[in-house]
């Protein structure tokens, strides 16, 4: 609870007990007008200052106006009649004094938890200097400097281990519990908990530019971007508040004019004034303008807690209205690390075979020769080699043990001669030869992410009625990948160009109200991104471009989390939803209710005040939709 929020507390404490002690204080007249206004101006000194603030800037039609028009009403009806009573009208602004408290209070509530979820700007940066660390502000780290992060610190900028191991916790950043090990060499982005080790990083981006501060900004920039629910709201607040009180004047004036014309039985003016009266209080529209942009905060939030970045509840909205899921393959539905997948038609031992291999590629860094390096498992010992030539585009020959060793592709093997065994293996095939001879071939092909079958079962379980995958890889490669995960259609050999024409397509072909999504993470997916109805980027291993492009981003690359962000947009559509159609419901009977006679300013009470409570309570629930 914040010191705002305590001073409000400590006024309706103050102004409840006064009511109490008023109630059996045994004054009449003028000192009893004066000793209720004490209370009266305690609990409501701020709601009369900003109606009057709102009338001078012609702004007036607010709650703070309808509040101060009925409570002031009241008295002035009190007095007129003589009563005494002006219990009511303190009691009108206490009730929602203890509303909007209530209301403030839940959503600060909301915004610390979202805020606990996304702790992760990191307050210092260890700089190593004559021996001794220093704390420096990340901002004044530069590329390519060497930090420490000792365990329980948080990882302040991007960067690359250079010594050290350790666990770090990622699930401030991907919302997965599991710890992730690293070691020298490898990439650790900002944001994540060092749990065990010290590590020694030297930095590959600015503070302004690493993981974790456009993390920062998209959620801080998220409730920017309203929805379409949202905006009907603000138009709704706009024309429903001049209405009811036109409405209002309406009730206090016309049926004792009738009245006194005889065209309608005379109840009394002041009957009407206070049916008119009651009749603001209870059109109060603070349930519907604070739960509706509450309810997308908290779903943002719920999805940050999953791992999933929505950078604004306009994308949230279209999430939930998705039909075609588009993907790219290489780094979004596969690792885009290449791996031996088969040794084939082996002259030799297969071990013997991949020594040859990794000996004769030790020289080079194409992801085709790393891939063959880590299959062998070992560090090659260069001294074994010498005369390493690398043709491009075709291979490498070399002298290993002093064999003549070559690998490559089919245009080497033909160059040199060698007959060689075509593959029927969907990949890319290095073809060995030792001595002139034929040796085998080694089978090399992209990696399908361990989750992406899986999420393209969950897409179809939750409502998306086409799966399509679009790839610059060969025909063979993409219709294997494709068969394997169960996608419904795929293009393959294809340009960036080729590929927004085909999603081009797509969208002319979609059913109307329907959603498509495009899901990548290379910087040549970035058109693409941007053409979709909602772009979705990798933001582990995605590329700047297409995370600047993207409309959600995945923060560790898992293509199951899609179906995860549907199912929790459409969640938050429905409790949006739920807040319209109730808190309207029950606006209407209450005013009708109140126009006929039939209720009171306490019922109006109800209608203003209970109403917002339920509504924000309902809202907050929202914040836990990506639980489970």
């Amino acid at each position: 609870m914040n010191k705002k929020q305590k001073r409000m507390l400590a006024r309706i404490l103050l102004a409840a007990a006064l009511l109490l002690a008023l109630a059996f204080a045994p004054v009449e007249g003028w000192p009893r007008f004066f000793l209720y206004l004490v209370p009266y101006l305690v609990i409501g000194y701020d709601i009369l200052r900003k109606a009057a603030r709102g009338i001078r800037n012609r702004q007036v039609f607010d709650e703070n106006f309808l509040m101060a028009v009925a409570t002031v009403g009241a008295i002035a009806l009190a007095l007129y009649e003589g009563s005494g009573d002006y219990t009511e009208a303190v009691a009108v602004m206490l009730f929602y004094q203890v509303g909007e408290w209530f209301q403030s209070y839940a959503v600060g509530k909301s915004r610390r938890n979202i805020s606990q979820l996304m702790d992760i700007r990191p307050d210092y940066a260890n700089v190593e200097r004559d021996g001794r660390l220093e704390r420096v502000d990340p901002d004044e780290v530069a590329v390519g400097a060497v930090i420490v992060v000792q365990p329980g610190e948080k990882v302040p900028i991007d960067g690359v281990v250079t010594e050290g191991s350790s666990a770090l916790n990622t699930a401030a950043l991907t919302g997965e519990s599991l710890p992730r090990d690293v070691g020298v060499g490898d990439e650790v982005v900002s944001g994540c908990v060092n749990m065990t080790g010290v590590l020694k990083l030297r930095t590959t981006r600015e503070f302004g530019e690493s993981t974790v501060s456009k993390i920062l900004d998209l959620v801080e920039n998220a409730s920017s971007r309203k929805s379409r629910s949202e905006d009907f709201i603000s138009r709704f607040a706009r024309v429903y508040t001049p209405a009811v009180c036109g409405a209002a004047l309406a009730l206090a004036v016309l049926p004792p004019l009738a009245g006194a014309l005889g065209l309608w039985p005379d109840a009394g003016w002041e009957t009407w004034a206070y049916r008119a009266l009651t009749f603001l209080v209870a059109s109060c529209p603070c349930a519907l303008v604070i739960s509706i942009p509450l309810s997308f905060f908290a779903g943002i939030g719920g999805a940050s807690r999953a791992g999933v970045l929505v950078k604004g509840s306009n994308y949230l909205e279209a999430l939930s209205r998705t039909r075609i899921v588009v993907f790219d393959k290489t780094g979004t539905l596969t690792r885009g690390v290449f791996e031996v997948r088969g040794i084939h038609h082996s002259r030799m031992k297969d071990e013997t075979l991949l020594e040859y291999a990794a000996l004769a590629e030790s020289a080079s860094s194409h992801p085709i020769a790393q891939s063959i390096r880590r299959a062998y498992g070992r560090e090659p010992d260069r001294a074994r080699v010498t005369d390493i030539r690398e043709t491009g585009g075709s291979g490498v020959t070399a002298t290993v043990d002093g064999h003549t060793v070559a690998a490559g592709n089919d245009r080497l093997m033909e160059r040199l001669g060698v007959e060689y065994i075509p593959c029927r293996g969907a990949g890319t095939v290095v073809h060995m030869a030792v001595d002139g001879q034929y040796a085998g071939h080694i089978l090399i092909a992209d990696v399908v992410k361990p989750t992406s079958k899986a999420a393209i079962r969950a897409l179809k379980e939750a409502g998306v009625r086409e799966t399509v995958m679009l790839t610059g890889d060969a025909r063979a490669v993409a219709d294997r990948v494709a068969a394997e995960l169960g996608v419904d259609e795929v293009h393959s050999q294809l340009l960036p160009a080729d590929k927004v024409e085909q999603v081009e397509r797509l969208l002319a072909e979609k059913p109307a109200g329907a959603r498509l999504a495009f899901v990548g993470d290379g910087i040549n997916d970035a058109p693409v991104l941007s053409r979709a109805d909602i772009g979705i980027a990798m933001g582990a291993m995605g590329s700047d471009a297409a995370i600047e492009a993207a409309d959600v981003v995945l923060m560790d690359d898992d293509p199951l989390k899609i179906a995860k962000a549907i199912r929790i947009s459409r969640k938050c559509l429905s409790i949006v939803y739920q807040n319209i159609v109730f808190a309207i419901g029950v606006k209407l009977a209450c005013l009708v209710l109140v126009a006929l006679g039939l209720a009171n300013m306490w019922l109006a009470i109800f209608a203003d005040v209970g109403v917002m409570i339920l509504a924000v309570l309902n809202a907050i629930r929202a914040l836990f939709a990506g639980r489970g």
